[in-house]
């Protein structure tokens, strides 16, 4: 009797666990899995508005991808983000922020709120994108992808904390990885920029 019961128990996850997968409620596979994506560019995202992005927008780019918060310790990083941006961005450089909450509630905001942090406290005109989860068992796909060995080796692993960088050159590879402790505007930093900038 038990014995069927343990089958019966085992038949209703499975298909509880299909149905939901069916209708959309299982969104993205275990972060630790191999992600689907080959390229950065087949992703596309929703900006601090809610409008959607096609990463391969940024094709012939150098891009900067950052996880930002506004409470963090390393937030007046944003002052530094916006300075290299326009020092660069007139040769094929753009930086693109993706808040998120995943380091002691850092990043509470809406996106309204986040917006309006961005646009009046550092003036940020780099683009801004929704809020996503960087880590974890609700790890957007996108930093799934950056992280995971099998499709960003030499730069993968967890990330470690809010403002986390990663540099890609023009054809979407990531090239570099800096932690939350290198500024923007230092040599390790913008040395990697302008190296990736120069290679056409």
């Amino acid at each position: 009797m038990i014995k069927v019961i343990g089958i019966v128990l085992v038949l209703v996850v499975a298909v509880v666990a299909g149905g939901a997968y069916k209708y959309g409620f299982i969104l993205n596979p275990s972060p630790s899995d191999p992600p689907k994506e080959k390229s950065m560019y087949e992703f596309t995202m929703k900006d601090i508005d809610g409008n959607p992005v096609k990463l391969d927008t940024y094709k012939g780019k150098v891009v900067m991808i950052v996880n930002v918060a506004s409470k963090c310790g390393f937030t007046p990083q944003y002052e530094g983000l916006e300075a290299i941006y326009e020092k660069y961005k007139d040769q094929g450089f753009v930086i693109l922020g993706f808040p998120a909450n995943n380091f002691m509630g850092q990043e509470p905001g809406t996106e309204a709120e986040i917006k309006e942090f961005c646009s009046t406290k550092y003036k940020v005109t780099f683009p801004m994108f929704a809020k996503i989860s960087v880590k974890g068992t609700d790890q957007h796909p996108f930093y799934t992808f950056l992280t995971n060995k099998e499709s960003n080796p030499g730069f993968d692993g967890d990330i470690s904390w809010n403002f986390n960088k990663f540099l890609t050159d023009r054809n979407g590879k990531v090239i570099a990885r800096f932690d939350s402790a290198d500024t923007p505007q230092s040599e390790k930093v913008t040395s990697a920029i302008e190296k990736a900038l120069a290679s056409k």
